[in-house]
């Protein structure tokens, strides 16, 4: 019997637009068959009633994931004004609809002020944490809720960009682990009346944002392999490395290349004293990341083979 193909080994960044109505798995599949990759993965889930950036990760790429699910994230998201909803979004069971008292920008403004900067945040029901080994939505759909504890988030951002006496949207750029429908619903009840997400698009995401770089949609994509086949596709792939912009550089001289690639640390002058930073050789090759010693020497923490 035949090995079954696994696919190319292909290693990158490919920003892509999730639309409305997938999984961030189901959209991740899609991606990663058009590329014809062996391996791939994205960074950080969105909701199928959720569409926008969704980073989607090849090869030894995948091994950076995780640096980005702790990274900053920036959301358009528009509120309805006067009801609430099991789910804090349109999709859900229609809970309580309110009367909408007349809201200028100065009371909004006023209900917003009180969530800026880091506050206490319990999830919604209606995620993706566990309880007991169980999805929080699995127990919502069964009926049931279980006792959350409260997180803290830094909201950096919160900006209104439009009101109107049925809703208004917000630009918000939080940390990692913010729930934006439980935002919404906040504000609805700082409000007086309620608010459910009518809309929400994840814009930005650690070093990237749609406002900057270029996202592909799937019809996007799907285009590029009709002309031009996997060459054009691949031309669409950003480096490892421009994930990482956020943590500094450091280039190493050509005698330090060889034993840190081989896992010894090494003392570098001038590397940063606190924190993970980028390695790369001489020839601008990216390496990997690495992180001081308390003796003082540089050691490497995720290397990559060479790309």
């Amino acid at each position: 019997m035949a090995r079954k193909r696994r696919g190319r080994e292909i290693n990158g960044i490919v920003l892509f637009d999730k639309p409305l109505g997938l999984s961030s798995n189901q959209a991740l599949q899609r991606v990663r068959r058009l590329f014809d990759a062996s391996k791939a993965g994205h960074t950080g889930s969105l909701d199928p009633a959720a569409s926008g950036l969704l980073p989607v990760c090849f090869g030894q790429a995948t091994r950076i994931s995780g640096l980005l699910l702790d990274a900053d994230k920036t959301y358009r998201v528009t509120g309805r004004l006067g009801m609430r909803t099991d789910s804090g979004d349109l999709e859900g069971e229609v809970i309580e609809n309110r009367e909408v008292p007349p809201i200028g920008q100065d009371a909004m403004e006023t209900a917003l002020a009180r969530f800026r900067g880091r506050v206490e945040q319990v999830p919604p029901m209606h995620s993706a944490l566990k309880h007991e080994g169980r999805r929080l939505y699995e127990l919502a759909r069964e009926g049931k809720t279980v006792e959350r504890k409260a997180r803290t988030i830094d909201f950096h951002e919160i900006t209104l960009e439009a009101l109107s006496s049925a809703e208004f949207t917000l630009r918000v750029h939080s940390s990692k682990g913010a729930y934006i429908r439980t935002l919404v619903e906040d504000v609805g009840e700082a409000l007086g009346c309620g608010a459910v997400v009518a809309e929400l698009r994840r814009i930005g995401l650690g070093p990237w944002s749609t406002d900057e770089q270029s996202t592909y949609r799937l019809e996007d994509l799907e285009g590029l392999a009709a002309q031009g086949g996997i060459d054009s596709l691949d031309r669409v792939i950003l480096p490892i490395d421009s994930a990482l912009g956020a943590y500094p550089a450091v280039v190493l001289d050509t005698t330090s290349v060889t034993p840190i690639r081989h896992g010894h640390p090494v003392f570098v002058p001038n590397a940063p004293q606190t924190g993970w930073f980028r390695l790369y050789a001489p020839d601008d090759l990216f390496l990997g990341m690495g992180e001081v010693l308390d003796d003082g020497r540089t050691a490497p923490r995720r290397l990559f083979a060479a790309l």
